[in-house]
């Protein structure tokens, strides 16, 4: 069946669709600006509050913004009393600093790409979410379970104060919906690895550099080694990647580095692995002489694996796009985190990368795909309808 022809009335519209994500996208929202965040949670609130839902807001904590919680009302479903039904995740903070709209990132239109900071991960995906419910409500039509839409503020740094809150609310719904964005063309995430973080500290001597080098014992020599041994664990054959992204050491140029820091990201498709690579990074001692090495850290995201209940709901979306001639496929296994892993770490049905197609998550050419725009809210919004 065509696109434009579906059955469902009034019609799904692209451009209104687009018109709500570049609302959305114009509000820069990066995840340490608390204040920038929670405008566009003032504006997603009162679009909730506007079609009927009971809306909860929790406050931020630590700098970050608010958490927003959109529950359909009693009698919006067949199955209010059974209390457990659909939870649909999606955050509202970006990696792009304030005045990227003005710069390398401003909202345009570019043939079937449209331009924007976050707009891609993962603005379009929250408003799409949206505009699905709000197109089963033009129709009259009622979801088969309850509804809760949980808009998370600061995803793009771990969600370290929302966590709590997505897996408390996880345990109450049959199945997660994230909206993150969708992957090369009519695909959607069924798996993602866990995602570690680790900081490790050396500390050795200071000295001079020219007068009693032989007295110092250089940190930074000791990371030097330290970040040949971690980046060796990385082992493609088996999905895991070691990555030591910030270092910072040293006090001038003159003077053998007393300190140094390293922050270091751990990628993996398996809970074993994880207990495996965190047990090995609290365990690593110092290589040089006289110097002293601490690790701290650990598992921040938990791998999201494809299980039977998550084939199962994969199945039903496959249903639904070819009911608009479409097939739609699964990513094998992605390396990005989302909140999607604590839902399915939970066991809870979670089907991820439901929001638009496009590229350059995280980079100056962000941009979505007009022509997924259609077939994506088609997809949200039956999944919102016929899930049961």
């Amino acid at each position: 069946m065509a696109v434009d022809k579906m059955k469902n009335e009034p019609r799904i519209d692209a451009d209104e669709v687009l018109g709500g994500i570049v609302e959305w996208v114009s509000i820069e929202s990066p995840s340490h600006d608390a204040g920038a965040v929670n405008k566009v949670v003032d504006h997603v609130e009162g679009q909730f509050r506007d079609l009927g839902l009971k809306l909860e807001r929790i406050p931020g904590r630590d700098g970050f913004g608010d958490i927003l919680e959109c529950k359909t009302p009693p009698g919006w479903s067949a199955a209010d009393g059974d209390g457990k039904g659909i939870l649909v995740l999606a955050h509202l903070d970006t990696v792009h600093p304030i005045g990227m709209i003005e710069r390398e990132l401003k909202v345009r239109r570019e043939g079937d790409s449209i331009f924007g900071p976050g707009i891609y991960d993962m603005k379009a995906g929250g408003y799409i979410a949206y505009y699905a419910l709000r197109h089963l409500v033009r129709q009259g039509k009622k979801p088969r379970l309850p509804i809760t839409f949980l808009f998370i503020p600061e995803e793009e740094v771990g969600s370290p104060t929302s966590r709590a809150r997505i897996e408390a609310a996880a345990k109450g719904h049959k199945y997660a919906l994230v909206m993150e964005p969708g992957r090369d063309g009519d695909k959607v995430v069924t798996s993602r690895k866990g995602v570690g973080r680790f900081v490790m500290t050396v500390k050795g001597r200071a000295s001079h550099a020219g007068v009693r080098h032989e007295d110092g014992r250089s940190a930074i020599l000791e990371m030097a080694r330290q970040i040949l041994r971690i980046e060796g664990k990385t082992d493609y054959a088996r999905g895991i990647t070691c990555n030591v992204g910030l270092i910072s050491g040293g006090s001038g140029v003159n003077v053998v580095p007393a300190e140094c820091k390293a922050e270091i990201d751990l990628r993996v498709p398996s809970q074993q692995l994880a207990e495996e690579m965190t047990h090995w990074f609290l365990g690593l001692e110092a290589i040089g002489p006289d110097v002293a090495v601490t690790v701290e850290g650990g598992m921040n995201r938990p791998p999201y694996q494809k299980d039977p209940g998550i084939a199962d709901l994969f199945g039903k979306a496959q249903a639904i796009y070819r009911e608009i001639g479409k097939e739609l496929n699964d990513v094998p296994l992605t390396g990005g985190g989302s909140d999607g892993n604590f839902t399915a770490a939970l066991g809870i049905p979670t089907l991820d990368g439901l929001g638009a197609d496009g590229k350059g998550a995280h980079a100056a050419n962000e941009q979505i795909y007009y022509s997924s725009l259609v077939p994506r809210t088609y997809l949200c919004a039956r999944l919102l309808e016929t899930l049961e």
